[in-house]
């Protein structure tokens, strides 16, 4: 089964609970969540945040979920579904989904799970006073970049150009970029930014990144390039090049580095906004949350195949270590 097939099968699963709604008696609260492109990790960690807080999906809490399959032009007509089904509270990930559920309503609260950037999306007034209808958690990624780009100039130090893969429909991306950039300048790197807007690009991409010269590649935080994640990886190992990606599942799927937030972690923790919020707390008066901790994932058995020797101070910083 293809990834797109099995995501539109696990969709029908979890909607399968709503058909014993009529049978429900009273309020029971509505929540929408509307993915740009879901990962299964994800989907699992907020019905296990749910179970947590004690909701029993189809009984104490009904769930509308809707995905675009990674084709984000279809994201503000799903919005507006969710919308006209009058849900309680709705859920979107990545920040191009917010943005189409910001469009879609001012007055039904959004939570966001995981944000490079919420106030430069121009999603939030401020992380301490968000403003409007929509609150969450953030990432910072546009604020590690440039500590990623740190971690691999320490395996390559003398390397002069980083490739650079990105989604430019992301709304995101730009400012992830921005920070890559002013890093590269004081690491001495010239980045050379290749763009992937569907999973049909990356064999024609990556055909051409030897050509470039580039000796080392960074990975910017999407979820659509997350959806291809083991076509990615695969690709890279074929170029033979150390690459540094966001999410510690990339490392576990044969990526050499991640450095980033465990985002199952907050997308367990976003349902903490859900039940305040449907409680009566108001969007605008819950701060939007940081992770307090990073982690640096190394994959020994990638950097072997590679013969790349990962210096010492990296591996006794590193949160995991896959052999």
């Amino acid at each position: 089964m293809d990834r797109r097939a099995f995501v539109t099968a696990l969709f029908s699963i979890l909607a399968a609970p709503l058909a014993t709604e009529a049978q429900q008696v009273g309020k029971v609260p509505r929540l929408g969540v509307l993915f740009g492109s879901p990962a299964v990790s994800w989907i699992e960690a907020l019905r296990q945040g749910l179970r947590e807080l004690g909701y029993v999906e189809g009984q104490t809490v009904r769930i509308e979920w809707r995905s675009a399959e990674g084709r984000y032009e279809r994201l503000p007509e799903l919005a507006r579904e969710l919308v006209r089904l009058r849900v309680d509270v709705l859920v979107a990930h990545p920040t191009i989904a917010v943005l189409a559920a910001k469009q879609a309503t001012t007055t039904i609260p959004i939570v966001i799970p995981a944000s490079a950037d919420p106030v430069g999306a121009g999603l939030v007034a401020s992380l301490a006073r968000p403003g409007g209808n929509i609150t969450g958690s953030t990432f910072i990624s546009s604020e590690i970049s440039g500590k990623r780009l740190e971690f691999l100039k320490a395996i390559t130090p003398h390397a002069a150009r980083v490739a650079v893969l990105a989604n430019p429909t992301n709304p995101a991306t730009a400012l992830q970029l921005r920070e890559a950039q002013v890093a590269a300048e004081g690491l001495g790197l010239v980045l050379e930014v290749l763009e992937v807007r569907v999973g049909g690009e990356l064999d024609r991409v990556f055909s051409s990144l030897n050509r470039g010269g580039a000796v080392g590649l960074l990975v910017i935080d999407d979820p659509m390039l997350g959806s291809y994640r083991a076509d990615i990886v695969k690709l890279v190992a074929k170029t033979r090049l150390p690459a540094m990606y966001g999410w510690r599942d990339w490392a576990e799927a044969g990526g050499l580095m991640s450095y980033g937030a465990n985002v199952d972690e907050m997308f367990r923790r976003a349902v903490i906004y859900v039940d305040k919020l449907l409680k009566g707390a108001k969007p605008a008066d819950l701060p939007v949350e940081q992770p307090t901790k990073f982690e640096l994932v190394i994959n020994l058995k990638t950097a072997k195949a590679l013969r790349l020797t990962i210096p010492q101070s990296l591996l006794i910083r590193a949160d995991q270590i896959i052999e």
